[in-house]
């Protein structure tokens, strides 16, 4: 089955535009990689300054050569990067043990 990666984003009430912009701007650098399942940013409505990052992935391998590769390369740069927009972040890790979708509106 799947993995599940959540990166858990603290992120100030007055960097978040900032933080939205830059995910935007991105749209389309994790989709290619093998193995790459589902993304979505969570953006949260109340009671946390926590952003959710969801990351599916069909294993654990696929997620690691992202991150040694197309990932490790987004985050290095020059001395001009700009200042990360979070304020502290973790990664929580997850197997995908059952799932359900939508039965098909076609069925009778």
């Amino acid at each position: 089955m799947s993995i599940v990666k959540i990166n858990v984003l603290t992120v100030p009430a007055e960097q978040r535009e900032t933080l939205e912009k830059r995910f935007a701007s991105r749209a389309g650098a994790v989709e290619n990689s093998d193995g790459f399942e589902w993304f979505e940013l969570l953006r949260p409505i109340e009671g946390t300054d926590d952003y959710l990052v969801y990351t599916r992935w069909r294993d654990e391998a696929s997620f690691q050569a992202w991150m040694e590769g197309p990932m490790k390369a987004a985050h290095q740069g020059g001395g001009d990067r700009p200042k990360p927009a979070a304020s502290g972040s973790s990664v929580w890790s997850f197997e995908v043990v059952q799932q359900a979708a939508p039965k098909s509106q076609t069925e009778s």
